[in-house]
Parts: structure tokens; C-alpha cells; sequence
């Protein structure tokens, strides 16, 4: 008797121009990289009231639906960072890890001339010693982005500990800012996704 079996879904052609490194051997993403991916993630939904929902949009848009279906799949992907406050020890997998970057990277490229204006005025900010109140829409990015990180994150990793007050959440956003501007230049998908396996393998 003949029996009609699903046939394997075709990956997403923007899954395959990230190139997995030879010697990586398809094993559990590493820790490091699951974190600067959900911190990447983070700032983004700092940067935007509607994060969440753009994050889940874009997926769509990239046909990467069947890997991220729904809310709830992502907040399970994402609570694969370990400094999560309700982190899973689900294993990510590198097509998950490579939907979650094409997904960052997008949506970072739809906000290149904010990212611009915000790392412009932190620069212009500390060349004439003036705080970050000095500066409305940076402020506001800087304490959304405090409020998300403290929200999500356990208070009690090493890792969270060393983010304890608001100067350093405030550089740690800064940080990131800059590598979200580097996934907006040419091949800055690629870049990132590479810059992940540093020191890793």
C-alpha cells in the first residue's frame, strides 16, 4: 500500500549564505554566541515599541515561519541565552541560530539611520562631557534597554552581576548599538554570522 509521506521542507534560501565553518561539526551552538544573539535581539526591541511583534513579522516575510512559528517558539529560542531569567537548556540549533541573525540583521537595516543618529549623539555626548539626559531620544533608548535587560535576565548569573548598575548597561547598549550598525553594512549578515564562531572552534 502506498503511503504519502511529508517531503522534507526546502531550507530558506537567506539560511544558506551563512556559511557553517568546517569544523564545527553541527554540535550545540556556543554559549556566547546564544547570548550576543539575544542581546542583539534585545536592543533591537529597545530601539522599536513593536519589537517583539517586528521580530515575528520579518520571519514571515523571510519565509522562516516554519522555524519560527509562533511567540512562544521564540521565547524559547531565545531563552537558550543562559543569562535568561528563565533560561532552557533546549539546544539551539544552527538553523535556529542562522533564522535569529537573518532576522536581526534585517530589521537592522530598517533602522540604520536611527542607529546612526544615536551612535552620533553618545559620541558628541562624551566629546563635550554631557550626560545622556542631554539627549531625549538616546535617553529613552538607554533606559528601555536598561528596563528589557533587567527584566529578562537572572539577577543572580555572574554574568548579570557584572550589568548591576545603570553606567554599565548604559556601555553595554552602546556596545551593541555599534555591532547592530556592523550587521547593516554590505555582507553584514555574513560578517556577523561569522564573528559568531570567534574563538569558538
Amino acid at each position: 500500500m502506498y503511503i504519502d509521506t511529508p517531503t522534507a521542507q526546502p531550507t530558506p534560501l537567506i539560511l544558506e549564505s551563512l556559511p557553517v565553518p568546517a569544523n564545527f561539526d553541527d554540535r550545540e551552538f556556543p554559549k556566547r554566541s546564544r547570548q550576543q544573539i539575544d542581546l542583539i535581539l534585545l536592543v533591537i526591541e529597545a530601539l522599536d515599541i513593536g519589537g517583539s511583534e517586528a521580530i515575528l513579522s520579518v520571519a514571515k516575510e523571510l519565509e522562516l515561519e516554519g522555524i519560527i512559528k509562533n511567540r512562544v517558539t521564540l521565547w524559547r529560542l531565545r531563552c537558550t541565552n543562559p543569562m535568561r531569567r528563565y533560561s532552557q537548556r533546549y539546544a539551539l540549533s544552527v538553523v535556529e541560530a542562522k533564522a535569529l541573525v537573518s532576522i536581526a540583521c534585517n530589521l537592522a537595516r530598517r533602522m540604520t539611520v536611527l542607529i546612526r543618529q544615536l551612535l552620533l549623539a553618545y559620541q558628541q555626548l562624551s566629546e563635550k562631557q554631557l550626560s545622556v539626559e542631554h539627549h531625549f531620544r538616546l535617553s529613552y533608548f538607554l533606559e528601555r534597554f536598561r528596563k528589557h535587560f533587567r527584566s529578562r535576565m537572572n539577577p543572580r548569573r555572574s554574568g548579570v552581576i557584572a550589568y548591576s548598575s545603570d553606567e554599565k548597561l548604559n556601555e553595554l547598549a552602546i556596545a551593541l548599538l555599534g555591532q547592530l550598525l556592523f550587521c547593516t553594512g554590505t555582507s553584514g549578515m555574513q560578517r556577523f554570522w561569522i564573528s559568531l564562531f570567534d574563538g569558538e572552534i
